[in-house]
């Protein structure tokens, strides 16, 4: 088979960048050359480590250096005390003895009276030793004198109050009045309190047990006691 040519194709063309990198390419292996050097091979030997050798290796001794402690703070000057002399003159205080001499008169002071203040004992009219006597109870024991004391009150009550007050205050029906008084150590009536569904019911209450006879007072362990007492008035209002 025969080749084919291009006639086109111009070998001439190229043939100076051809010559270029030839020359170029001469140049470096020539400069290599040149500049190309050779060593002769030694022989190094590692060895091994000597463990005697480390041993007998001196090690310097080093000395710490000590920073030496500050001085001592100098010591404080020591104050001085002026004294001053004082012109004024002070007053001496002159106390005076209070011991008497045989010469002195010696007061005679009278005798001091120290008077016991008795307490005002309460004690229950139903536990009470000895109770009240209301004038015309002198006689039996101590129960007999107890009941003819409350009948006697309740008597007297009757006696005195004035029923015809509630009717004449609009009230009617059954009507409760519950009074609470006192016999003291004297026999004396006191501290009457009354309530009542009208206070002039309580008012005509109070003034029936406030003119309650004196009586002898009650006694526990043979002394005066002050008897609290209570009494229920109860009547009916007719229409």
């Amino acid at each position: 088979m025969e080749p084919k040519k291009n006639l086109n194709a111009d070998v001439r063309r190229n043939s100076s960048i051809y010559f270029a990198v030839g020359l170029a390419l001469m140049l470096l292996i020539t400069n290599y050359s040149i500049n190309y050097k050779t060593y002769d091979k030694e022989a190094i030997d590692i060895g091994q480590l000597n463990m005697d050798e480390l041993d007998d290796e001196e090690i310097p001794i080093t000395e710490q250096i000590q920073t030496p402690p500050p001085p001592p703070p100098p010591p404080a000057a020591p104050e001085v005390i002026e004294v001053v002399e004082d012109e004024e003159e002070i007053e001496e205080t002159v106390i005076e003895s209070t011991e008497t001499t045989e010469e002195e008169e010696i007061v005679e002071v009278e005798e001091v009276v120290v008077e016991e203040v008795e307490e005002d004992i309460e004690v229950p009219f139903a536990v009470i030793e000895n109770v009240p006597i209301f004038p015309g109870c002198e006689s039996g024991n101590n129960d007999a004198k107890r009941k003819c004391m409350s009948d006697k009150i309740s008597k007297f009550v009757r006696d005195k109050f004035n029923t015809d007050l509630a009717g004449d205050l609009g009230l009617s029906g059954r009507q409760t009045i519950r009074v609470m008084f006192k016999i003291d150590k004297t026999g004396t009536v006191t501290g009457v309190m009354a309530r009542a569904p009208h206070p002039r019911l309580e008012k005509e209450a109070a003034r029936v047990i406030n003119s309650l006879p004196k009586m002898k007072p009650g006694k526990q362990r043979g002394k005066a006691v002050t008897v609290p007492y209570s009494l229920p008035i109860i009547f009916a209002v007719q229409d």
